[in-house]
């Protein structure tokens, strides 16, 4: 079952933040002021199946690993603190603000210098969510090693 649970989980919690990453930088590209307003306030929405999926995907990798810290295993465990640090500290808080900056429709420089923060931020979270995606497949013999 973990072996089912984990890439599934992991693959959502990675396309969610994912789409909110391109929903965000297509809407201020090429959207209006009320395109905005709809992708900020969506996305705290969109936590109900994020914050679910990165658990999931943290606590079976966890127990995958059997205690192992070593190899691919360990630099997938040594990433996990740094993507959530980064979604708790930055990512969490940021949308939010956002939303509600959104929601008032204060498209200003804080809400600009926080959106340039989260996009930053969210793209630090799809590599290192990629990275681990990477290193799972070649755990699970689904890609092969890097030649040395």
């Amino acid at each position: 079952m973990l072996k089912i649970l984990h890439p599934v989980a992991g693959a959502v919690a990675l396309l969610t933040i994912a789409t909110f990453w391109l929903s965000t930088a297509f809407s201020e590209l090429f959207g209006s002021e009320a395109a905005v307003t709809a992708v900020k306030t969506a996305i705290p929405w969109g936590f109900l199946l994020l914050i679910p999926a990165l658990a999931a995907a943290g606590g079976s990798g966890f127990a995958l690993a059997h205690g192992r810290r070593a190899g691919l295993i360990g630099r997938k465990i040594k990433r996990m603190p740094l993507i959530a640090a980064n979604g708790i500290l930055v990512l969490i808080p940021a949308a939010l603000f956002l939303a509600s900056k959104a929601r008032a429709g204060q498209f200003d420089a804080a809400f600009y210098l926080v959106q340039t923060v989260e996009l930053v931020a969210g793209a630090m979270n799809i590599t290192l969510l990629g990275l681990n995606m990477r290193d799972g497949l070649r755990i699970a013999g689904r890609l092969r090693p890097r030649p040395a």
